[in-house]
């Protein structure tokens, strides 16, 4: 499968982050009530996700750059 340079890796990143965001988000909030944080539960909801979000998004990001060869990364520092 073709990866499609810079986008397609980012969405090789960011939609898999996604789905295990959505995953971490229902099994977190299994076990931990919203209402026992001083704030709205949908607040609670939204930044919890994207929390989960971005550092899935960053170990894979990290994932992808260690996957490069070095000539791909000497390339970019052009």
């Amino acid at each position: 499968m073709s990866q499609g340079g810079r986008a397609g890796r980012l969405l090789l990143v960011l939609w898999p982050a996604f789905l295990m965001a959505c995953v971490l988000e229902v099994l977190v909030f299994a076990f931990v009530d919203p209402h026992t944080v001083h704030a709205s539960a949908p607040a609670v909801y939204t930044i919890a996700f994207f929390v989960f979000w971005a550092a899935i998004v960053a170990a894979g990001w990290i994932t992808q750059l260690l996957l490069r060869a070095p000539g791909e990364i000497n390339s970019l520092r052009r």
